[in-house]
């Protein structure tokens, strides 16, 4: 037989209990945020009189703010103070400045829910038992993701001249894009650099219409335009309009071809029969145990293959001694400078995070959301190998100078 239940007020319900208890201590949390920040506004707490005294208070207003529990009232302080030239004004909060209708953290909560795939539609559901009556419209949380798209235009025109950088990784990853009303993969370039710590940052996220020469020429142009001095090596797979465009502006960089970009390119020119053979004897050259081993297997793969598959030397000769590069560095970092792994692995995790996205409805989203994963410690850049040698790299460096 079902049982019989006990009906509880709305008001009552624990959930409800709780909620209000939350918006409760949100509101009596912030106002002593700001009552500490008006202390420090006039140097001195309430009463106090003192020779350093910088204003006044003025009393306080009602205002009604979302909280993490909630919207809520609270008791809004205000204050006279000196600005910097000796006038008397009203002091402006930093903690909910004028105008704001949500404290800080909410719009970090809609950020995070949007850069972990969430359209604006799921983000006002997701927060709308929490925030009740006062649950966020969706062109609310669109203004602030159009806030987004503010802050990485500025990131993108900051200035670079104090980025001193030894290495620079330049790749393409393939997004789907809607453009003209069609949903077409584009390029979206990737320029990474490494500080001397080891640090890696991103420097440059653009969507081109093509991996053309012009294109690359304009995300090495638009890195020197903004202060940053060529590095001391450049790592990067063999287009050649992105080979280009580091010889025309970044002439004494140096330059590591892709060890990984290489073999899908010699694989590409043999049959598939001999590819076994082939990357062992590939393998004998950029897993060399030191640059002589290598060049004399850079001379054997050359007399051995030219007559059983002349496409496959030809491939390999394309690249030339930029291939062995990384050869010149400690044995500690080879693994990182013989690829442009560092840029790929990023490539899988942007893959990995948009998967859910399907198409992006235009190139500013797409870019805007890759960017907010760095911006955001979505996805973290680690430090490459042998970092600890990056000293050791700048003295050789300064000496053959």
């Amino acid at each position: 037989m079902r049982e019989s239940t006990t009906w509880v007020p709305e008001a009552a319900h624990p959930i409800r209990r709780l909620l209000e208890s939350m918006r409760k201590s949100c509101c009596e949390a912030l106002e002593d945020l700001l009552e500490e920040e008006v202390n420090e506004a006039l140097l001195a707490m309430r009463h106090e009189r003192t020779a350093e005294r910088a204003g006044y208070r003025n009393g306080s207003y009602e205002r009604r703010v979302v909280t993490a529990g909630g919207e809520g009232k609270i008791a809004m302080p205000r204050a006279v103070v000196k600005n910097e030239v000796g006038q008397w004004v009203e002091h402006q909060s930093k903690v909910l400045p004028a105008g704001a209708r949500r404290i800080p953290a909410i719009d970090e909560v809609i950020v995070g829910a949007y850069l972990g795939g969430m359209n604006t539609r799921k983000i006002r559901r997701a927060l709308e038992p929490l925030l009740g009556a006062a649950a966020l419209s969706k062109s609310s949380i669109s203004r602030v993701v159009v806030r987004l798209k503010d802050r990485f235009s500025r990131w993108m025109s900051r200035d670079l001249s104090s980025e001193l950088l030894m290495i620079v990784y330049l790749d393409a990853m393939m997004l789907p894009v809607r453009i003209a009303r069609r949903v077409v993969r584009v390029p979206v370039q990737v320029a990474i650099g490494v500080r001397e710590g080891g640090e890696k940052v991103l420097l440059s996220l653009r969507v081109a219409p093509s991996e053309s020469t012009s294109s690359w020429k304009g995300v090495v142009e638009d890195l020197a335009a903004r202060g940053l001095c060529a590095p001391r090596l450049v790592v990067a797979d063999g287009n050649a309009g992105l080979l280009r465009a580091i010889r025309d502006h970044w002439r004494e960089s140096e330059i590591q071809r892709c060890t990984k970009h290489k073999w899908e390119n010699i694989k590409a020119s043999a049959p598939k029969h001999c590819h076994a053979e082939l990357k062992r004897d590939y393998d004998a050259i950029v897993r060399a145990k030191n640059l002589e081993a290598a060049q004399k297997a850079y001379d054997t793969f050359t007399r051995k293959w030219k007559g059983l598959c002349e496409g496959a030397v030809t491939s390999l000769h394309e690249a030339g001694t930029q291939l062995l590069t990384f050869y010149r560095y400690p044995r500690q970092q080879w693994k990182s400078l013989r690829t442009t792994n560092p840029i790929e692995r990023l490539n899988e995790e942007f893959r990995r995070r948009t998967k859910t996205q399907g198409s992006f409805r235009n190139e500013s989203s797409a870019l805007v959301l890759l960017w907010g994963l760095i911006a955001f410690g979505h996805v973290r850049l680690r430090k490459i190998d042998g970092w600890k040698q990056m000293p050791a790299v700048r003295q050789m460096l300064n000496e053959v100078a």
